[in-house]
């Protein structure tokens, strides 16, 4: 069952600077609040910093300077963010990062037996996870057989079966049709956990999105 945090600010990201080796900076003091039941929605220009953002949130980067609150906690060395990255789950831009294993069952079961569980309550979850979002025909397919809107589909229910408290989703609707955008959205309506949506698709944006923020100069301004 999906876990709802008693923490009204479950991330919370302070004075973030951050630059890639050799370039200027990407971010230069930016600022993020995440509280539970929160879908904040962040748009901006290509290279602003927004994917750079989300990774840094789940330590797969570190920040040069600020303070990274996760889940109740200052999230600073690896092993801070081993929780982190277990109740924040990241889909990635492109699907094919993510999906790995050889069917879809395989793929959803690896986070649950990752985290401990055993092979039948691993089942139990791909199997409720997949029921959840109507895609249990897909169950025993070949991952890289998919087409391109069933792995998106597939990506987040794989990071579902986690129970995260938080879904960072980095441009969820590329490459989408209008069909799975559609189904994409009305899944998303459906779930309690807090979001942070990057996503340059305005109509997306304004249909899930309960704060908008723009990310220009290595910060996010809030959006009227």
């Amino acid at each position: 069952m999906y876990w709802r945090s008693r923490l009204a600010r479950l991330i919370e990201l302070t004075d973030i600077r951050f630059s890639y080796p050799g370039h200027s900076p990407v971010l230069n003091g930016a600022a993020l609040t995440v509280s539970a039941g929160g879908r904040v929605c962040i748009s901006g220009y290509n290279g602003a910093g927004k994917s750079t953002m989300l990774k840094l949130i789940v330590g797969l980067l570190r920040p040069d300077s600020g303070r990274t609150l996760a889940f109740g906690k200052e999230r600073v060395r690896e092993e801070d963010f081993h929780e982190v990255r277990c109740q924040a789950g990241f889909v990635f831009q492109d699907p094919d990062d993510q999906l790995f294993c050889p069917t879809v069952a395989e793929d959803i079961a690896f986070g649950p037996l990752n985290l401990g569980k055993s092979k039948d309550e691993a089942r139990a979850i791909v199997n409720r996870v997949l029921d959840q979002l109507d895609l249990a025909y897909l169950r025993d397919r070949i991952t890289y057989k998919l087409l391109g809107g069933e792995k998106r589909l597939v990506s987040l229910t794989s990071v579902l079966a986690m129970d995260p408290q938080v879904l960072l989703l980095d441009e969820p609707t590329n490459a989408l049709d209008e069909r799975n955008e559609a189904r994409l959205r009305e899944i998303l309506k459906d779930l309690p956990q807090a979001m942070v949506i990057v996503s340059h698709d305005a109509d997306f944006r304004e249909n899930l999105g309960t704060r908008a923020l723009h990310m220009t100069g290595g910060v996010l301004q809030p959006i009227a």
